[in-house]
């Protein structure tokens, strides 16, 4: 698995680095809360249908033992996209190291 840092992603963000940063939970989740520049998608199927296997794409979910973001990974590599990359501490780990989010309880 090929796993992205949070120092590594917030220089991909401060640097404005075209790639998809995508918030695997659900749209309630995201919601809540969720890294500045995530998209999200309903379903996987959406997911699917709207990112190329060209893009450089982060997926995340919410800390280091959430499946959904491993998941997601693992669907997005057996599809064939070739620039996939896992933050495995998820929002949980951005926020305890007191990064912005936005969301209804950002702040």
């Amino acid at each position: 698995m090929n796993l992205i840092s949070r120092e590594e992603l917030k220089s991909k963000l401060d640097r404005g680095d075209d790639f998809k940063l995508v918030m695997v939970l659900g749209g309630w989740a995201y919601e809540m809360a969720h890294i500045p520049g995530s998209i999200t998608f309903g379903t996987p199927e959406e997911g699917l249908q709207n990112l190329s296997k060209d893009d450089e794409i982060v997926v995340y979910c919410s800390n280091p033992t959430c499946i959904a973001s491993i998941a997601a990974y693992n669907i997005l590599v057996q599809r064939g996209y070739q620039h996939v990359k896992r933050y495995a501490g998820g929002i949980e780990d951005w926020q305890a190291a007191g990064l912005p989010v936005e969301g209804t309880i950002a702040g």
